[in-house]
């Protein structure tokens, strides 16, 4: 594991937790499961400039669940988007960083965070850059729940049939949504799913940074690709992993240290 990569994605989480501390709180255990995903993506794979947001040949980024906001939010800010005491004015009235992602973000592409329209979104957004003849690659996150929409099934049937080998999806399968488990959804066998579609499909731990880096660096052309990444709500802090009451939560003083502590022993163990 590339150590730059795993002090960034623990300093992401303990930013994850310090807007979970907000009068708001946040939705903690869904920003956790994707993190380390964001940490690398932004960290090694997409091409962007943070001091030209607006860039014309960037990759794309599309965060489908955007209830997940405080995990990309603590990434951009990582990545210079914008100055990480901004994060700070997580959910505060007049401020950029709300609930969900807005435009007026630097770094944002679409807002987001009625679920299921994020990959149709993508899908326009490649197809735009095939037509244009750019070369630029889009990303678009997921949360297993919001596969439940038919409008990703709609998507998904559209991109290989469009040759959108520059769209790339990434389901976070961390078998949550607000009512409960996924598997209730009947997903299973979700990679064949998507394979008989015509993606390209790979399943992956979805926290294995190692993997994910090798993985998004390596992508072949020819078809869309379909990333299943296996992942665990409220990964790294032991109070919140594989829990519903993770979906979200407002952070008192005493239970924002709990969640520190927790973090930060998890974080020795597995160095």
């Amino acid at each position: 594991m590339t150590t730059s990569l795993a002090a960034r994605a623990l300093h992401h989480r303990e930013q994850i937790l310090r807007m979970g501390s907000s009068p708001s709180g946040t939705h903690v255990g869904g920003s956790l499961s994707c993190v380390d995903l964001l940490t690398v993506l932004y960290g090694e794979v997409l091409d962007l400039r943070p001091d030209e947001p607006g860039w014309p040949l960037r990759d794309r980024f599309i965060l489908s669940k955007g209830h997940a906001s405080a995990a990309l939010y603590a990434v951009l800010a990582s990545a210079g988007f914008f100055p990480e005491s901004e994060l700070d004015t997580y959910a505060a009235s007049g401020g950029r960083l709300a609930g969900h992602p807005l435009r007026r973000l630097p770094g944002v592409e679409f807002p987001s965070g009625s679920l299921g329209h994020g990959l149709s979104l993508g899908a326009g957004v490649a197809l735009a850059a095939k037509r244009a003849g750019h070369a630029y690659r889009t990303f678009v996150l997921m949360g297993d729940g919001e596969l439940q929409e038919g409008s990703v099934w709609e998507a998904a049937q559209y991109a290989p049939a469009a040759g959108l080998d520059n769209l790339v999806a990434i389901v976070d399968r961390n078998g949550w949504q607000i009512t409960g488990r996924t598997e209730d959804l009947g997903l299973e066998p979700l990679a064949d799913r998507w394979r008989s579609f015509g993606w390209t499909t790979v399943e992956v731990d979805g926290h294995d940074l190692d993997a994910l880096r090798e993985l998004f660096t390596s992508l072949e052309p020819g078809r869309p690709t379909a990333v299943i990444a296996r992942t665990v709500k409220g990964k790294g802090v032991p109070l919140f992993e594989d829990k519903k009451k993770s979906h979200h939560v407002t952070l008192t003083p005493a239970l924002l240290t709990r969640a520190q502590a927790g973090l930060r022993a998890r974080a020795r163990r597995t160095s």
